[in-house]
């Protein structure tokens, strides 16, 4: 009995010592977008981004009776809207296009950054339980409303396409350029979002700003009128507008009409990457904050 007792407490030692130490994990200030933008933090938690952003579809038509139409919806009610006021009451110029089509192909594109600059400036305060609770890269809250949004913008680009073709006009090769002014717009619209999100764990205004911001957005950005109706040098400069350029690229991409807005294209798609830089500079700033106030 006794040596059986020696033997399993040599056993025992033994296993002690060859058994590997734990691991150490080593605890490090963070800086610059080390914490937003780091490549290895954002990897680590991928499924966790891909169910928030699948949450974010399910969640926005979960019991509703048209569901996914509701896509379809707001840029078309709009498109009769401003077809009835602004093409035919008022008589806005729309460079010689079909005034529904020169409004729906510009809606299409702001409808998606409109929701996404909604929607996304009220996530981490609609989800203060997940970010006040546990760790994870908080930039996936506003990220993963814009990559929701991509589901609506591909129903309503579809549903452009076939009215496109229906109305008789053949978009050119240009359409190719589509992702380049889709990847503009979400640019702008995350680094908008992500500013206004984390401004608005602090300051609860914003909810109530971003609405009425929103609408100014529209008629300051070429939906309702053509951008050629703006004298030099202001078209120019509207450009800076990171809209402008995507609305003008819509219209040229799908109606497959006009010359090429690559000027205006290359100074909106600056500022938008300007824009989400600065967007994510200010996220990262006030990030650790978050739980405080939230």
């Amino acid at each position: 009995m006794l040596e059986g007792m020696e033997t399993t407490t040599a056993q025992i030692r033994d296993e002690a010592v060859v058994s590997p130490p734990p691991e150490t994990i080593r605890l490090q200030p963070t800086k610059g977008f080390s914490r937003v933008l780091a490549p290895r933090e954002l990897w680590r938690y991928r499924d966790l981004a891909g169910q928030i952003a699948l949450r974010d579809i399910t969640v926005r038509y979960r019991q509703t009776a048209l569901g996914g139409a509701w896509a379809v919806l707001q840029p078309i009610g709009f498109m009769v809207v401003f077809s009835l006021i602004f093409g035919q009451v008022a008589g806005v110029s729309s460079d010689g296009l079909p005034y529904p089509l020169f409004s729906l192909a510009a809606l299409v594109p702001w409808t998606f950054f409109a929701n996404a600059l909604l929607l996304g400036s009220d996530s981490l305060v609609s989800n203060s339980a997940l970010v006040s609770k546990i760790y994870f890269p908080r930039i996936f809250m506003p990220a993963g409303v814009v990559a929701a949004g991509f589901v609506d913008l591909g129903i309503s680009l579809v549903i452009l396409l076939i009215i496109v073709f229906a109305w008789g006009f053949v978009p050119s090769v240009a359409i190719l350029t589509l992702p380049l002014l889709i990847a503009v717009a979400a640019a702008a619209a995350l680094g908008v979002s992500a500013a206004l999100s984390a401004i608005n764990v602090r300051f609860r205004d914003v909810r109530y700003v971003v609405p009425f911001g929103i609408q100014l957005w529209l008629f300051i950005t070429p939906i309702v009128y053509a951008s050629s109706t703006i004298a030099q040098p202001w078209r120019t400069i509207s450009a800076i507008n990171p809209m402008v350029g995507v609305v003008e690229g819509f219209r040229w991409a799908t109606l497959g009409t006009g010359n090429a807005p690559w000027d205006l294209i290359g100074i909106s798609a600056v500022s938008a990457a300007a824009i989400l830089a600065a967007g994510l500079a200010y996220f990262d700033r006030v990030e650790r904050a978050f739980a405080d106030y939230v």
